[in-house]
């Protein structure tokens, strides 16, 4: 992951603090005590940012599911080829909710390499980000990266909390990353006015970029993992092709449209191989707004 190593529970998981973090764990309530959505996600990757609470709800699932991995995997290439291209089409700005676990590369690594005076700008809600945040912040002399811990279901918040850090210029197109994110909003949190709200702080010339897991080709197992996440404190809804559709409704959606994540302008080399749709049970897509 490109971090120091740290001390552990002996089973790979980070019980102590960054040697270069920005704060020590000492100093921050890291929620040990339930499983958070980043740390299984980081589990399902191979990474070694997660407790063992994270790591038994994370076998939970596998067992209902195993190619949940192969989900995981196939959303991070997702976000590396999207934002390489919104960069690529002069993208100079970035805003990443639900940041996760830091996992090179990272996004401010794919746009910065780009172009090296991107500016991005990182939002999560797991305090063990926090902890992290060094490998965030490491970006080019050219460019600018800052992080903000705040909850994506108060959009205003997050909007206040970028503003306050000065890395993004509103008055200037901003891309907006939600990947895997929205499927731990469900309706009872207003997803689609979240993402309203977020968008509607941004310039034309804005994009969107999101997301998001389905139970369109195995409702049946999605249900029983949607369940597993909420039983373990984590809410979670997943979304029919029409629902994830919705998201960009006021938005101009780029080629090819909401597809199958790795469906989203291929490249060889990106992601896994040749994988069934119940295997990547994994919507994505990219828009403009107007």
């Amino acid at each position: 992951m490109g971090e120091q190593p740290v001390p552990g529970d002996g089973q790979g998981g980070t019980d102590g603090a960054d040697s270069k973090g920005v704060k020590h764990a000492k100093d921050v309530d890291l929620g040990q005590d339930q499983p958070h959505s980043a740390r299984m996600y980081d589990y399902y990757l191979g990474g070694k940012t997660n407790y063992a609470v994270d790591r038994e709800a994370a076998q939970a699932v596998i067992r209902l599911f195993p190619a949940v991995e192969t989900v995981a995997r196939v959303n991070r290439t997702y976000m590396h080829r999207a934002v390489r291209w919104l960069a690529e089409q002069g993208v100079r700005q970035f805003i990443d909710v639900g940041t996760g676990i830091p996992t090179a590369p990272n996004l401010h690594d794919i746009v910065q390499d780009v172009h090296p005076g991107c500016r991005v700008m990182y939002v999560d809600n797991d305090p063990i980000v926090l902890v992290y945040a060094d490998a965030l912040l490491d970006g080019s002399a050219e460019g600018s990266t800052g992080y903000v811990q705040a909850d994506a279901t108060d959009p205003a918040a997050v909007l206040a909390a970028i503003e306050a850090e000065g890395v993004v210029d509103f008055s200037e197109p901003v891309a907006l990353s939600l990947h895997a994110l929205l499927h731990f909003v469900p309706d009872d949190r207003d997803p689609y006015g979240v993402v309203d709200h977020l968008m509607d702080a941004l310039v034309p010339g804005s994009y969107l970029s999101l997301s998001h897991c389905t139970g369109d080709f195995d409702p049946e197992s999605w249900q029983a993992i949607v369940d597993t996440y909420t039983r373990r404190g984590t809410p979670a809804q997943v979304r029919s092709r029409a629902e994830v559709e919705r998201f960009f409704d006021r938005l101009d959606l780029e080629e090819p449209g909401v597809v199958l994540a790795n469906r989203w302008r291929p490249e060889v080399g990106s992601g896994p191989g040749v994988v069934s749709d119940r295997q990547v049970s994994l919507y994505a897509g990219v828009a403009r707004k107007r």
